[in-house]
This record gives C-alpha cells, structure tokens and sequence, in this order.
C-alpha cells in the first residue's frame, strides 16, 4: 500500500486519531452544502447566482461561506473579473475534482437507498413512540 499523500509530503492522515488533521476533511466534506457545491461545480465554472439557484434553498451568507471555505481548502477556486458590474466565476481545482468520484459514489448510494433508510427511521419512531406509550 501506499503511503505517499497526493500532495507527495508522505504524510498520511488517520481519521481514528482524534488528534489527526484529517478530521477536518471529513468536516469539510460533510457540510451539507460543500458536497452540492462541489458536485454542482463538475460541469465547469459558475458564476455566484447560478450556482445559488442550482444549489436551491441556501441563503447568500451560507452559500459564501460554504465557498470560501471552499476557497481556503483548495478545492475551488474563485475569479473576479474587472467589468462592470463585477463578474465573479467559481471552479473546482484539480484537488476538488478529485472529490468528484467519492462523491458521486456516496449520492449513488444515497439515492439509491433513501426509501429504506426513511422506512428503518419510520419504524423505529413508530416503536419508540409505541415504547412510551406502553403502561
């Protein structure tokens, strides 16, 4: 196995160790809105609106802060243009793309199984519920 990081430092992160910094990936990629973004951004560069829209409910301030987090992890990149008014385009970066499989691989999965998944938390709400009410 290989223990080299794509960045080639050889550093490679345990998500198990509370201490590793690559918890914070995971925190990342969790945000609900990070893993739209970046799914959302595979078709090529999207200005702000756009990409709002596409997005679906999402209020401006957690849309920029969900893209400069974004920013700042290197995995999309944002360019101003000078013309009136100002044009902004967001893009994934190569390391962001890169998150494009694993997370085409977990909206598979997802789809794929949201009826089951709502049907198990259905009964288990009917069988807690039932549990409480029972004398």
């Amino acid at each position: 196995m290989d223990t080299k990081d794509s960045a080639g430092s050889g550093f490679v992160g345990n998500v198990f160790d509370p201490n590793c910094p690559s918890r914070v990936v995971f925190a990342r990629i969790g945000d609900k809105w990070a893993s739209l973004v970046i799914q959302i951004l595979a078709d090529g560069p999207l200005r702000f609106s756009e990409l709002r829209a596409r997005v679906g409910v999402v209020t401006p301030k957690v849309l920029t802060q969900a893209l400069r987090a974004l920013e700042r992890d290197g995995l999309l990149q944002r360019t101003v243009f000078a013309q009136v008014p100002p044009r902004v385009d967001y893009e994934l970066t190569p390391l962001g793309a890169t998150l494009l499989e694993p997370l085409a691989a977990l909206r598979l999965w997802a789809e794929h199984n949201v009826s089951a998944l709502l049907n198990a938390r259905d009964a288990y709400d009917e069988a807690r519920d039932a549990q409480i009410l029972a004398p």
